[in-house]
């Protein structure tokens, strides 16, 4: 019978014959083998009988190679394994050049694994990497379904920029060379293939808002773009994005909605992927130690996640947040980068940090932020400078969550528009909703691999994303 390394691992099926496919990891003394197959970071002992294997074979196996193994599963004699396979046969489905093969076992840099992308999974790190996306990926649709949501895909190519940063791929079929022009000499959109200009979206917020208003619970769970020119470790030009939307909920509904699912999704991986998430834990010890001792985190991975799961999330208003950062230690002995100085300033990371790491000592959601530093479709409070707006903050990578009651008076968010020079033609169909049954209703957005990073203490974005899409680079 064909078994993963995985159930050989975890199931009593010893002394009984079994079947496996793999890729080699390791051979060594023309005898041990160290098998792996992607469904869980240990590699299996395969002892192989070599006085009794054909020298041709015994030279095709080597790292990298896809073999096929028949064997009995027996308890091993040596250390570091609980069981092994008794080797009866072998086949190599697909050799591997010894000479060629980038992933040996070996330490590597993760620049250089980058450049190797479609390998880089064969490594134990990029293998629970990628484990762990999954199964917080599950952990999302499962946690919305059982909490009576629908699941809806919003356009890629649209019409509309949500945030109105205006950093956005265009989409166009015209001719690049020789596109046609109107009266003014400028680009006429009108003959492109949509009749207008597009873009490849940066949310789905808005049109999930529309189905909010019809289905009630709604959530969108999908690929995002900016053509924001920035190569640092938190940016991407393409990544992907969770953003539930829920009417006839508030500000507060929204808070409790946003801490009970990241509580959730985080306590699935660490039920479902503890093997990966104590293989990354010990990692990140690792290289942390090579770091400054001022620089150190306080916590491990688990401890982090735990930190999330186990503590109540302290809510605080921007205000009361500019009052304690502009009274802290850091701010008046000028440690921080960003001198917090007055009302309006837009936190910093290294300012979120302070407050959940050293303030508050737990996750905290900040709202009510100042309405110049927030986008327009927030829903404005009374006094007229603050919107509706809420972030949760995380140790260790500051801003997880950003969210917001949304702006269901038709009058206000006309207003805002105009005030911001966004088109209302364009936007049409936004404020129809503001004009047949409106309703308070809000929603928030989750950058999924920011999640991810959180989850396993990688520190670069790049490292958490099959094949990152950045600057200068669309590789695979």
């Amino acid at each position: 019978m064909s078994y993963t390394v995985s159930q050989l691992l975890t199931q009593d099926i010893t002394f009984q014959p079994i079947e496996i496919k793999g890729w080699v990891r390791g051979f060594r003394s023309k005898r041990f083998i160290a098998l792996n197959d992607g469904s869980t970071i240990n590699n299996i002992q395969c002892v192989v009988d070599f006085e009794n294997t054909d020298e041709t074979t015994l030279k095709r196996i080597t790292t990298g190679a896809a073999i096929h193994i028949k064997g009995e599963l027996v308890e091993s004699q040596g250390k570091g394994q609980t069981v092994e396979i008794q080797v009866t046969s072998i086949e190599i489905l697909g050799d591997s050049d010894p000479d060629e093969y980038p992933i040996q076992p070996k330490k590597h840099t993760l620049e250089f694994l980058r450049e190797n992308a479609h390998l880089r999974t064969r490594t134990n790190t990029f293998s629970a990497v990628m484990r762990l996306r999954s199964s917080l990926s599950f952990a999302v649709h499962k946690y919305f379904n059982e909490n009576g949501f629908y699941y809806m895909h919003t356009p890629i190519i649209t019409a509309s920029d949500a945030e109105g940063a205006g950093e956005t791929f265009r989409v166009s079929a015209l001719d690049a060379k020789n596109p046609p022009l109107d009266d003014d000499g400028n680009v006429d959109h009108k003959k492109d293939f949509f009749g207008k200009e597009t873009n490849l979206t940066v949310s789905g917020q808005l049109e999930a808002e529309t189905y909010a208003m019809s289905l009630g619970k709604v959530y969108t769970f999908g690929p995002t773009f900016r053509a924001e020119n920035s190569n640092t470790s938190r940016h991407l030009s393409e990544f992907w994005m969770i953003e539930p939307e829920v009417a006839f909920m508030d500000l507060a509904g929204n808070m409790d909605l946003a801490e009970d699912f990241m509580k959730s999704i985080l306590a699935y991986v660490l039920e479902h992927n503890r093997e990966d998430l104590e293989f990354l834990d010990k990692r990140l010890l690792d290289e942390e130690k090579t770091k400054p001792q001022a620089q150190r985190s306080e916590m491990s991975l688990i401890e982090k996640i735990k930190f999330v799961v186990d503590n109540n999330f302290k809510r605080v208003s921007y205000t009361e947040a500019i009052d304690i950062l502009k009274n802290s230690k850091p701010n008046k002995k000028k440690k921080f980068n960003y001198i917090i100085e007055e009302w309006g300033a837009d936190l910093q990371s290294e300012h979120e940090r302070f407050l959940v790491e050293k303030h508050f000592k737990c996750p905290v959601i900040l709202f009510d932020y100042p309405a110049n530093i927030k986008a327009f479709y927030m829903r404005l409070n009374e006094d007229g400078k603050t919107v509706r707006a809420m972030d949760i903050l995380f140790p260790g990578i500051g801003e997880m969550v950003g969210g917001s009651q949304r702006e269901e008076r038709l009058d206000v968010l006309k207003e805002k528009m105009k005030a911001l020079d966004i088109s209302e033609e364009e936007l049409w169909w936004y404020l129809d909703l503001r004009k047949y049954g409106t309703a308070v209703h809000s929603g928030f957005g989750l950058g999924f691999e920011r999640l991810v990073m959180f989850a396993t203490g990688m520190g670069n974005i790049r490292d958490v994303i099959p094949y990152p899409r950045t600057p200068q680079n669309a590789e695979f």
